[in-house]
């Protein structure tokens, strides 16, 4: 009798893992496009999981060899589109104070006066901005059912969600490209949390660029093969709000924390914690 029962309470559980798996396909489509901003696109190869879409290219030997690099500020192709710069800012800092301390798992990372082995840039080639009153009326809805006790998660509404697309390469001191990634990504409507904020869903998605294009320069090879590593004790520091592992890092300033994970849990926007670049660059 008890077995039965056990059986019937793990049917709405199962019920609702599958509800949450094809949830996870709702999600902004935001286009595989080539921009403008890398020495070449020849011979890249399609790739990408099951969120994110993307186009590589890695030169194993040389990338493998590699033991310093250097972080160029990653910029924007998007044009005028209604941003504010300060948030712009937000995103493209986000995006290489990841870089930093993901690549510094093997590499060390030197200032912008210093030469390297490896040169990286990154292009945002488009940004979706994130629909403010939707993802309001999200968080409203998700904080009700926590109140509730209702013990499920609440999906965000389908409407309005995020994207984020960029570009990058890694060149040799001869200006020769050793690796380049073209790669876009939308925000879904569970794991992607709401913010009310017009790039809240691109400032989010940084993170996993950084973490995708910094894995393909570690391994030097396609990072959306083979399973995903465990975080190293620099980089949970790092997102903890630690220093950096290198002084380099520091231009980028240091990541939000705790206080940015609590401002993430109630959808505030991400300028009221991320204070942003430390140095002016």
């Amino acid at each position: 009798m008890i077995w039965k029962l056990r059986r019937l309470e793990t049917r709405p559980r199962a019920a609702l893992c599958v509800a949450l798996f094809s949830w996870l396909s709702a999600c902004t489509s935001v286009p595989l496009r080539e921009g403008a901003s890398l020495g070449s696109y020849a011979g890249m190869s399609p790739s990408g999981g099951t969120l994110t879409q993307a186009k590589l290219r890695v030169d194993s030997a040389p990338v493998l060899a590699a033991k310093t690099v250097r972080i160029v500020p990653t910029s924007t192709q998007i044009g005028s589109r209604g941003f504010e710069p300060k948030d712009l800012a937000l995103v493209t800092n986000a995006i290489d104070r990841a870089l930093c301390t993901d690549l510094g798992d093997r590499f060390q990372v030197v200032a912008p006066s210093q030469p390297a082995d490896l040169v990286i840039h990154a292009t945002v080639t488009d940004i979706v901005a994130t629909n403010r009153t939707a993802a309001a009326s999200s968080i409203v809805a998700s904080l009700g059912g926590s109140v509730a006790g209702l013990g499920v998660p609440i999906p965000r509404l389908p409407i309005g969600l995020g994207g984020l697309a960029i570009e990058a390469e890694a060149v040799d001191k001869d200006r020769s490209q050793k690796a380049a990634m073209v790669w876009s990504r939308g925000a879904n409507i569970i794991t992607t949390r709401a913010r009310v904020s017009a790039v809240g869903d691109a400032y989010s998605l940084s993170s996993a660029f950084a973490s995708d294009f910094s894995r393909m320069l570690l391994k030097g090879k396609d990072p959306f093969k083979g399973m995903p590593a465990i975080p190293s004790m620099q980089r949970l520091r790092a997102s903890l709000g630690g220093d950096p592992k290198y002084d380099a890092c520091k231009a980028f300033g240091t990541a939000p924390g705790i206080p940015g994970m609590v401002a993430a849990r109630f959808g505030l926007p991400p300028t009221w914690t991320d204070r942003g670049a430390a140095v002016s660059r």
